[in-house]
């Protein structure tokens, strides 16, 4: 199911559903006056989409787990997004509760099968990471967890979802988004009747794991990556995550930068090759755009690689250029160094932070104009953002960090 069908279930379902169960909360609370844990035993996260997103909860995580152990820690994804969530392995396989999307129908089945799940473990506490989003707030509330963490549109700054949260809490767009995971977790602890005053300082020091990949996947990886390029060994990669596919098109680099600047790093370094990366529906334009570059040393490998080679590719590369986008966020997890172009969003909140991340970002006066409040949609239908981002300052950056990383490595 693409974007724009979740996005009109998650409205014209949503709001009718989060009113009727916020109905039936309050004459829960009226009736039955049950109390909130601040010590619960289990605690289920909710973060339904966005791979990229998801690594940057992994210390919120790491967080939740040190309160209530492993084997008390569930996280509730879409089934084509959990493959980052065994990757990052905070929570064990059997915990992880995927719902798979493939058409209306099943969403609604799975979902169903979700909440039976988490009623059946015994889940005290859910933690809603997708900000506004409805879906995650019923799930939340029909998980049967007495104390449900989320965010709150309080005068109407953000989507109505109904008022199913028992701790209720204000967005600060000014935070990075780990430092929000990290206070969605925090705020357990917190009486519920002080929010959303919460005293908590946001921590900068939020540190991300480094990921090895698997013997088997490296050498797979080398191993097409000389069949493809034909020599014995595998040269200096760079590699370029066009994103052909973007789901947010706005956030997307014009195809033929990425040409030129392919060309460039080509003719700059001769021992190098270009990697262009993606998902199998992006082959055929990564592939178009491989034969316009013409040069034995830039090869497409979009829908060649399963998810763990694709980490293994990762750490067999010097550098990565792409957009804002999952790879940009997951790719960080590895000893690559990643160049992140910035637009539509503001890398002060979703941007990586690692010290092998750089991030070129042009701030003119309507970015970012995709946020939590406007449920991540733009009016804009022209991407200056993107536009005044040249080659000249990526290629000039990309020089500098291949450089330094070649002359670490002698």
């Amino acid at each position: 199911m693409n974007v724009a069908s979740m996005r009109r279930i998650d409205r014209w379902v949503g709001v009718p559903v989060c009113a009727l169960l916020t109905l039936a909360r309050r004459l829960d609370d009226l009736l039955l006056r049950r109390r909130p844990t601040t010590t619960p035993g289990k605690i289920a996260a909710i973060k339904l989409a966005e791979q990229g997103a998801t690594v940057l909860a992994y210390p919120a995580l790491a967080n939740a787990r040190a309160q209530v152990g492993a084997d008390n820690l569930y996280f509730v994804v879409f089934a084509e997004n959990r493959f980052i969530v065994d990757l990052l392995e905070i929570v064990p396989p059997d915990n992880v509760i995927a719902i798979r999307t493939g058409n209306p129908l099943q969403t609604f089945i799975e979902t169903l099968r979700a909440v039976w799940r988490m009623r059946r473990e015994g889940i005290e506490a859910t933690i809603d990471c997708e900000f506004f989003a409805r879906s995650s707030a019923i799930l939340s509330y029909l998980s049967g967890a007495r104390t449900r963490v989320g965010f709150h549109a309080y005068f109407g700054e953000a989507s109505y979802r109904g008022d199913l949260m028992t701790h209720r809490l204000s967005f600060n767009p000014f935070l990075h988004a780990s430092q929000i995971f990290h206070l969605l977790v925090e705020a357990i602890g917190c009486p519920p009747e002080r929010l959303p005053a919460c005293d908590v300082e946001p921590p900068d020091d939020l540190v991300l794991p480094q990921i090895t990949a698997a013997e088997q996947d490296l050498a797979a990886v080398a191993g097409l990556l000389r069949d493809t390029l034909g020599g014995e060994t595998v040269p200096p990669l760079v590699l370029l995550n066009a994103n052909c596919g973007d789901l947010l098109p706005l956030r997307r680099w014009a195809p033929e930068r990425y040409v030129e600047l392919a060309r460039r790093l080509l003719d700059r370094y001769p021992e190098s090759a270009i990697v262009f990366t993606g998902a199998p529906d992006e082959a055929v334009e990564a592939a178009a755009l491989v034969d316009e570059i013409a040069s034995d040393r830039c090869v497409s490998l979009a829908g060649r690689t399963s998810l763990p080679q694709l980490f293994a590719l990762y750490c067999l590369a010097e550098l990565m250029v792409t957009n804002d986008s999952g790879p940009g966020h997951y790719s960080t997890v590895t000893p690559i160094d990643v160049i992140s172009l910035f637009g539509p969003e503001a890398p002060a909140v979703f941007g990586p932070r690692t010290p092998r991340s750089h991030v070129l970002w042009s701030g003119i006066a309507c970015s970012p104009c995709v946020n939590a409040f406007n449920d991540r949609q733009s009016a804009c239908t022209d991407n200056v953002c993107m536009a005044k981002i040249s080659v000249e300052q990526v290629f000039e950056l990309a020089c500098r960090v291949y450089e330094a990383r070649r002359r670490a490595a002698e």
